[in-house]
């Protein structure tokens, strides 16, 4: 399995990584992509990355809620860095207008200008969308962003944003939140192909039932695919097949 979005820099890992590690490998992970926040979130990053080079695959990318006053000269930082540095992917990038709106219009302003890093770079997007898909949906359909690619990360859109969003290229990122009994999410993707579906966790964040309330961990990330496998009437092996490959396409697509 591949889990595409874990946060495995963050100091409930950092603490003890190298038994974190084991134990998500002994759970059948064989790699977890790692989303950036900012740029002091990329050095904690890339210490894992790097002890973990083909376990940890880096991202480099502003998220949205930290885009604030100075985010011109966070995204000069970054870009710096990308310059010189092979990632995976751009992100995690995008916008979240559930917490604060304040800085709405510079959130735009960023995410597009990270869109224009990937194309750049031939490489992929992982998006983070949180009470903003109708402005996501207006950006991306964009000529000049046709060629892009990526994941939507934690995908919390309805049926009709999901068949618009992989109609313009995108895979849709699934974790813990199918676990939810109150969510909604799988009358929202079940017709959507498995073509375009990945597993993720975004840990320690998100934790799926029956774990709800501890940090979540790659580790789990066995219990998404079975939920999704029950759910499209598959075998575990089969979701987990299909969704690995999803993920490969994305890696060769940035020939990592």
């Amino acid at each position: 399995m591949i889990d595409t979005h874990a946060h495995l820099y963050d100091a409930h890992f950092l603490n003890d990584i190298d038994a974190h590690i084991a134990e998500i490998r002994a759970n059948g992970v064989q790699e977890v992509w790692m989303p950036n926040c900012d740029s002091e979130s990329w050095k904690d990053l890339i210490i894992v990355s790097k002890k973990y080079p083909d376990f940890a695959l880096p991202m480099i990318g502003l998220h949205p809620t930290y885009v604030k006053e100075n985010y011109l000269i966070e995204l000069e930082n970054l870009k710096n860095i990308l310059d010189t540095q092979k990632v995976l992917a751009i992100g995690e990038i995008g916008l979240d207008y559930y917490w604060d709106t304040t800085f709405k219009a510079e959130q735009i302003i960023a995410f597009e200008m990270q869109c224009h890093w990937a194309l750049e770079h031939k490489i992929w997007i992982d998006v983070h969308c949180r009470k903003a898909y109708a402005d996501l949906i207006r950006i991306l359909k964009k000529p000049e962003y046709v060629d892009l690619r990526g994941i939507i990360h934690c995908f919390s859109g309805d049926a009709r944003e999901a068949e618009i969003l992989v109609g313009l290229g995108f895979k849709l990122g699934i974790g813990g939140v199918i676990t939810y009994k109150n969510s909604t999410l799988f009358q929202d993707i079940k017709n959507i192909s498995l073509d375009h579906i990945v597993l993720e966790t975004d840990s320690p964040y998100l934790t799926p039932v029956p774990f709800r309330g501890k940090p979540n961990s790659p580790s789990y990330i066995p219990i998404i695919a079975q939920k999704l496998a029950d759910l499209y009437q598959i075998s575990l092996e089969e979701l987990v097949a299909k969704t690995s490959m999803n993920a490969s396409q994305l890696k060769s697509y940035a020939g990592y």
